[in-house]
């Protein structure tokens, strides 16, 4: 119950995040790293305002993160993130040796934490990350299907 209560506290964090992201037009993903209990990292999309196919929300939390540490291995890290990680993103977790991976709602496109595949627990790998789904998820959702609601109409 305990860690349930921290994953959401966690996880509105990253909520807030998405917010930032759709301020500016993006779409509306985010997501923090947590270490010892203080954010270390924090990242929203910023695909369409950099230009750059790998601005997703974990990556640019995940770049945060390492500059702020100093250090490539963010072994003691849980990243919390509102949408389900795609393969790049998810290799990138595996990459950085994160613990722990929480994500609010699956991607049925392109989630690579169990829906479509799970890179994260693939045991070829030479990192497995510990996962956690469903946090908050029918906020995380109602973030997308509004975002893109919006746009439709538009």
């Amino acid at each position: 119950m305990i860690r349930e209560q921290e994953d959401q506290k966690w996880m509105l964090e990253a909520i807030a995040e998405a917010r930032n992201a759709e301020q500016i037009g993006e779409v509306p993903i985010g997501a923090v790293i947590v270490r010892n209990n203080e954010i270390i990292g924090r990242g929203h999309n910023l695909r369409e305002t950099r230009f750059d196919p790998t601005a997703h929300a974990e990556m640019v939390a995940i770049r945060d993160a390492c500059d702020r540490i100093g250090a490539w291995r963010l072994l003691d890290c849980t990243l919390y993130v509102t949408l389900e990680p795609c393969p790049m993103c998810a290799g990138a977790i595996v990459q950085s040796r994160i613990k722990r991976v929480v994500y609010g709602t699956s991607d049925p496109k392109a989630g690579c934490a169990g829906t479509l595949m799970n890179l994260l627990q693939e045991p070829r790998f030479n990192h497995e990350t510990e996962l956690t789904s469903g946090i908050l998820g029918t906020e995380c959702a109602l973030l997308l299907t509004q975002f893109f609601r919006r746009l439709r109409e538009r």
